[in-house]
């Protein structure tokens, strides 16, 4: 059972104190957030706007290098985000998905064509079976909304400039329409449903 936090015990968190810890623990790529197992420290007034602007305290977060920083230590434990360094872990607000895919590349054809997405804080991904692209679409008017999985369960909204260039790369697959990449067809929607 966890011991009670008493008042002296509380850590009051901030972005100064969150982007200190983690300058500290990043070497090179990407730290171990999923082996740190920190205490929750509380909620920080931070927020990830759907086009992937970061807020702190209501204000944009303008330095890209510090939005980078904190992206490198985003994590999300079931449908929750947090911020995690070795020795704190904060809850932030993600009104969507944390990343946005701003661009991506394509090699080969068909089956054996390969998607390579980039993210708006210099992520990359190859759309895969382990980085699946998936699209939802809203039940009332039919918008798609494309994402991409970019790490351990944070994905990327695809924007919608790169959405119409994916469909450009799409092909029919088994009465769906969609994308190959890296031997995965990805589903976009039912052929059925495209006009003629």
């Amino acid at each position: 059972m966890a011991k009670a936090m008493s008042a002296q015990d509380r850590v009051n968190p901030s972005a100064d104190g969150i982007a200190a810890s983690a300058r500290a623990a990043t070497g090179k790529g990407l730290p171990p957030v999923h082996l740190w197992n920190p205490p929750f420290c509380g909620d920080l007034d931070m927020r990830i706007a759907r086009d992937g602007t970061w807020f702190y305290l209501g204000t944009p977060i303008g330095r890209f290098e510090l939005v980078k920083l904190f992206s490198s230590i985003l994590r999300k434990d079931g449908d929750e985000y947090f911020l995690v360094t070795p020795v704190e872990k904060v809850g932030i607000t993600v009104d969507d998905a944390p990343f946005v895919a701003t661009d991506f590349d394509v090699e080969g054809e068909g089956a054996a064509q390969v998607l390579t997405f980039k993210t708006h804080v210099g992520d990359s991904a190859v759309a895969s079976a382990d980085n699946p692209i998936r699209v939802t679409r809203d039940p009332e008017t039919g918008e798609p909304s494309p994402y991409i999985l970019i790490r351990a369960n944070l994905e990327a909204l695809i924007d919608r400039k790169s959405f119409y260039r994916l469909v450009e790369c799409g092909a029919h697959h088994e009465d769906w329409f969609g994308v190959w990449s890296k031997g995965t067809f990805f589903k976009i929607i039912p052929s059925a449903e495209l006009p003629d």
